[in-house]
């Protein structure tokens, strides 16, 4: 994923999180969003119920001689039920265009519902997590310019598998990682390849597979099923994604780069607000 690095405790020290304040703007991951009414994801449709209260049975007053005989009774109150509006699953955001074509901030209709569907899932699954689908759309722009811009069909199937590099330790930068699955997934029986929009290492899809699509299948290659186990992944160990650092953390899982996370996170700021990120917030990854 990224460049491929993987973490260590050696690179790893909790000043890392410090240092993003040089290269994030602040209040990044958490720009509020207008109020509005949720939109039809495919695969997260649900129905919302309306508790109905009780009926309420009228107690027959009593005779006039019953009433000359007793003291009036006090009648009990009677509980009104409030209705409550629906809330959105998913946050809006603002109007994007759908090309890149056209420019930078877009995203292809078929990647945004795979990114929200996924965070939809993980609000209701990891509601700690609180992650946003924004988060993972940053990370689908870095990783693969949103599966080359949108070349999917509308169940998330790309019309040509993605690969990264092949990780022998040829190309500057990257990790030599030997085979971890056979090929299977990405087809070299000798050495790893990323796989799939998202850029899945082999071992870690096949510890954080999912199946984003309901149809039984986990695979690297549907948008789908790699947002939602891309989700997953960032939400691992309880992290709440609502706080920066944490958030930090989970990023430097992917690539183990500031100037990773600074990209990441400019990008989804930029689609929670509509604003295209400047060249500042987009530093060279080495």
């Amino acid at each position: 994923m990224g460049r491929h690095r993987r973490a260590s405790n050696s690179t790893m020290r909790r000043n890392s999180v410090i240092a993003l304040t040089g290269l994030v703007p602040a209040g990044l991951i958490t720009a509020a969003s207008s109020a509005g009414a949720a939109e039809y994801l495919p695969f997260m449709a649900s129905e919302s119920t309306t508790e109905q209260s009780e009926p309420v049975i009228e107690t027959p007053r009593p005779l006039a001689s019953e009433t000359d005989a007793q003291p009036a009774a006090a009648e009990a109150p009677v509980a009104l039920a409030i209705a409550t509006a629906p809330q959105p699953a998913v946050a809006p955001t603002p109007e994007l265009p759908t090309s890149l074509m056209a420019s930078p901030i877009a995203i292809p209709t078929v990647n945004v519902s795979a990114y929200k569907n996924a965070e939809q899932i993980l609000t209701a699954e990891l509601p700690g997590c609180g992650i946003s689908w924004t988060v993972i759309a940053g990370i689908g722009r870095v990783e693969s310019t949103h599966a080359n811009n949108g070349k999917a069909d509308d169940a998330g199937e790309l019309f040509e598998p993605i690969l990264g590099p092949r990780l022998d330790g040829s190309l500057a930068g990257n990790n030599v990682i030997a085979d971890t699955d056979g090929g299977a997934l990405d087809g070299d029986p000798h050495f790893d390849r990323a796989v799939g929009p998202m850029q899945f290492l082999p071992e870690t899809w096949n510890h954080y597979h999912a199946d984003g699509n309901g149809d039984g299948i986990s695979d690297p290659q549907n948008l789908y099923d790699a947002a939602l186990a891309t989700g997953k992944y960032l939400c691992d160990g309880g992290l709440d994604l609502r706080d920066l650092g944490q958030t930090t953390k989970a990023i430097l899982r992917y690539n183990n780069s500031m100037a990773y996370v600074a990209n990441v996170l400019a990008w989804s700021t930029g689609y929670a607000t509509g604003i295209v990120p400047t060249s500042d917030e987009l530093p060279r990854i080495h």
